[in-house]
């Protein structure tokens, strides 16, 4: 096996590899250096269902799906795996605390603990080197589909800060249902190194029109946020956004949320939000914020910041109505007991595994039943301890 000193051709191949040509520049450098016959690039698909190859052309008989596989197994738990059937080991591809995918190397025999440790930070170099290059080629973005997108879909992606992030004592991550035809639901946040501000949205209707409406109030929120606006301030100034644009006939449910992470303080406006549960131990309970109105309902609206307090290893889950509100066969709610029992079996999980776990509860209730509302889980754990 190359010894990680032979393994700076490759860091050489990625940073010279135009950014369409990761894969292959990743692949052709690790057979080079032996004894690496060959290696391929698994991303997750949008769903967070399966994981597709990087190539010309992806078959969809090569979808592996993620909950039973060992290349699944990696990217859910991001340990990197054995896969003695196939001599392959499955690398876990992240950035910055956001999943993308998992890289898999052909060898001979399973590798020792040091070769392990240096291709591990090849994988997370890829990782790095993939969030960059999604801004200008939609290979990469082209090979997580498994199903067409629509195109109120691809508008709320397109507003998305990412999967998931990971800060000083922080981590956080977000999911959207369905993936390939989400409609006004959507989550963005901006990131410190001890901080971060977040906002939770859901706009009114569905299609093109709730896609607009949202990309309207999350872009507000942004350049209030960006101008240094406070919570209050962002929240009047979208809007008065919304209002000018719709006259009080659309509007957004928003929560708004400032979180620091040195001392678990965090500022609230609730504008008419998702809910709002902690975790803390094994108990689940919502957290009480005064709702106040929605954005862009009389667009002069003056709003309140509220202080919740987390205590170290308290889990919050943000839950659109999409969630709370879906129904089974049998017209009944998933409502608030299987929402908190849903949440509550998250608690060893990491905030990644805990989203598409809520996830894939909300789904399994549902089945058989056609979808009218879209979801939007947020996830966010404090462990003051464990530093980024």
């Amino acid at each position: 096996m190359a010894q990680p000193n032979d393994l700076n051709a490759v860091y050489r191949a990625m940073r010279a590899a135009p950014p369409y040509a990761l894969a292959e520049a990743v692949r052709d450098a690790l057979v080079e250096t032996g004894p690496v016959s060959d290696a391929v690039l698994l991303l997750a698909d949008y769903a967070l269902v399966a994981l597709r190859p990087v190539s010309g052309h992806p078959d969809p008989a090569e979808t592996i799906p993620i909950d039973s596989s060992t290349a699944g197994r990696a990217f859910a738990s991001r340990q990197t795996q054995w896969d003695e059937a196939l001599g392959t080991l499955y690398l876990p591809v992240t950035s910055g605390g956001e999943r993308f995918g998992v890289l898999g190397l052909r060898l001979p025999v399973p590798p020792e603990g040091s070769e392990v440790a240096a291709l591990e930070e090849i994988a997370t170099a890829l990782g790095h080197g993939l969030r960059g290059a999604d801004r200008v080629t939609d290979r990469y973005q082209q090979a997580r589909r498994i199903a067409r997108m629509t195109l109120a879909a691809e508008m709320q992606w397109g507003l998305l800060p990412g999967y998931g992030h990971q800060g000083n004592g922080y981590r956080l991550a977000g999911m959207l249902e369905p993936a390939y035809a989400v409609y006004g639901d959507n989550f963005d946040w901006s990131c410190g190194p001890d901080s971060l501000t977040l906002s939770i949205t859901n706009g009114m209707g569905d299609g093109i029109r709730a896609a607009l409406l949202t990309t309207l109030a999350v872009t507000a929120l942004r350049n209030g946020r960006r101008s240094g606006a406070n919570l209050e301030e962002q929240a009047g100034l979208a809007d008065e956004a919304v209002y000018a644009q719709y006259g009080g006939r659309e509007h957004v449910s928003t929560l708004l949320l400032h979180f620091d992470a040195t001392t678990g303080r965090m500022l609230a406006v609730d504008a008419g939000s998702p809910r709002l549960l902690r975790l803390r131990g094994n108990d689940v309970e919502p957290v009480k914020l005064e709702q106040q109105l929605p954005l862009g309902m009389f667009g002069n609206t003056s709003y309140t910041e509220q202080v919740v307090t987390l205590q170290p290893g308290d889990r919050l889950v943000v839950i659109t109505d999409g969630v709370y509100d879906a129904q089974s066969s049998l017209h009944t709610s998933f409502g608030e007991l299987q929402l908190e029992s849903a949440v509550r079996a998250t608690r060893l999980q990491p905030a990644d595994e805990a989203v598409r776990t809520i996830i894939r509860g909300m789904l399994s209730f549902r089945e058989g039943v056609d979808v009218y509302d879209d979801a939007v889980v947020v996830c966010l754990d404090w462990n003051p301890s464990a530093k980024g």
